[in-house]
């Protein structure tokens, strides 16, 4: 009887690997570079800044975000859409997944790396918050541009 309850377990465990794999298929990037993009969090009057405030992006890219916060506290990066989907191919560093899949927690003063490909071509706002100020978040732009323009 014990071995039923393993052998479907491990099935169990095998069709959801096998599901997560299947959910980070992505399409062949447009290009086969991975250019840096840095994006900088700091403070203002205790609200936080990102910069740039447009962030330019090639569309359906991999890209490593570079993400360093001078903050002094917590701050959450939202941009819609882009950290769901198996989009995220890898983060390392002072980076916290938020459970919303809408964003990352960037830790006080800290820094890492999203390994990510961009969303296709197209503009969306992406947003900095801090518990101190969920109702005035800084509100910035992600562009993505197709890299053969």
């Amino acid at each position: 009887m014990l071995w039923k309850q393993w052998a479907f377990g491990g099935g169990a465990a095998l069709l959801a690997l096998g599901t997560l794999a299947q959910a980070k298929d992505l399409p062949p990037p447009s290009s086969d570079s991975m250019p840096p993009i840095e994006l900088t969090i700091t403070m203002d009057q205790g609200k936080p800044v990102c910069a740039p405030a447009e962030l330019l992006v090639p569309a359906n890219t991999n890209i490593a975000l570079h993400i360093v916060s001078k903050a002094d506290r917590p701050v959450t990066l939202t941009i819609p859409g882009q950290f769901s989907n198996g989009l995220v191919l890898h983060a390392d560093g002072d980076l916290v997944h938020v459970a919303s899949e809408d964003g990352y927690l960037v830790k006080q003063a800290g820094q890492g790396v999203l390994r990510l490909r961009s969303k296709g071509a197209g503009q969306d706002e992406y947003a900095c918050t801090s518990t101190a100020n969920k109702d005035q978040p800084f509100k910035g732009q992600y562009v993505r541009k197709d890299p053969a323009n």
